[in-house]
């Protein structure tokens, strides 16, 4: 079994793999060739934490997998100098269920996550989109920036998160890295980050929306990687209405995010407004209708997508030699 620490990881799951990646697990689970149940919720009441246990089966064309992750998300985590979530990715054989791989789960979740809103981005967005803007400045914030500018020539960035000094720390470590370009600003507020961008992504922990809907430009693309519960509304819900909306799972965000299932239960939207973008990839369902129209991709996450990214830093570790073989 070969052991996968963080570092290696990112080494053997570079974002444009990572993408193409993601653009199968979406295909393969619209397609109906994906085992995947609901993921299954434990709750650490006591110490203010959850522990998600998600399994997922693979089996399309060459998109082939078997995975179960375990990601714990505890709340008081930071305040102890600790990250909020950890997670590990099991992977194992699909033919046999042997035990490949055991790899660190929160920066393959970082990397698959932003890869995702990337596949969305590069499926939903306009081709000459070239300014975005990027709401949060934590570990998934930074993949959804890596991400996007994987897909299109993104020549400025507006950055807004409430603690300027964090976003001035992410702008000095990530200017000019790979395909980002060195334009990252400071945004002074919500509306300043978005009253020019043409993609704009949040990736943050906050209940309530992070900017306002009639700032958004139109012909915008949208990425909401945030909310995670129900009660979690990252995007404005007059923007969801009137988008195109398109989500990584409809089963699982109708359940496990308030920015799909908030307008659902006022009636903003109906259950036939929502394609998954799996079926939009196929053909299934119609994407971007318009250059003015506004698109919007929700994300909550799904195990087919941990199962194809482990697989892909399982066979690319094995390419570079990463990591630790174990006798099990």
């Amino acid at each position: 079994m070969l052991i996968l620490n963080a570092d290696e990881v990112r080494r053997a799951v570079p974002m444009g793999e990572c993408i193409a990646a993601m653009k199968q697990a979406y295909a393969a689970l619209s397609s109906g060739k994906v085992e995947m149940p609901l993921r299954t919720r434990l709750p650490v009441a006591k110490h203010r934490g959850i522990s998600l246990i998600m399994p997922a089966f693979v089996d399309k064309n060459r998109a082939k997998a078997l995975a179960v992750k375990i990601v714990s998300v505890f709340s008081r985590n930071p305040a102890r100098g600790l990250p909020l979530i950890h997670a590990a990715v099991l992977v194992l054989n699909p033919e046999t269920g042997e035990v490949e791989a055991l790899i660190e789960g929160s920066a393959l979740t970082a990397i698959r996550t932003g890869a995702g809103c990337g596949a969305a981005t590069d499926v939903l967005a306009r081709k000459n989109a070239q300014k975005a803007a990027i709401f949060g400045t934590g570990v998934q914030a930074r993949t959804q920036l890596q991400a996007i500018c994987e897909v299109r020539q993104i020549e400025t960035v507006w950055i807004y998160a409430p603690n300027k000094q964090q976003v001035k720390q992410l702008i000095t470590q990530m200017a000019g890295c790979g395909k980002i370009p060195k334009d990252l600003r400071v945004a002074k507020d919500s509306k300043e980050a978005i009253q020019q961008a043409d993609i704009v992504s949040a990736a943050t922990t906050s209940a309530a929306p992070v900017f306002e809907d009639a700032d958004l430009q139109p012909g915008s693309h949208v990425n909401g990687a945030g909310s995670y519960t129900a009660k979690m509304q990252e995007i404005p819900g007059q923007t969801v209405a009137r988008a195109r909306v398109t989500v990584d799972s409809r089963s699982a965000a109708q359940i496990e995010s308030g920015d799909i299932a908030i307008p659902l239960q006022k009636e903003k939207i109906s259950a036939a407004d929502i394609a998954e973008i799996g079926e939009v990839i196929l053909g299934k369902a119609s994407g971007r209708r318009s250059a003015e129209e506004i698109t919007f991709f929700k994300s909550v996450g799904v195990a087919v997508q941990d199962a194809l990214a482990g697989q892909l830093a399982l066979t690319n570790a094995r390419k570079m030699r990463l990591g630790v073989e174990v006798n099990w």
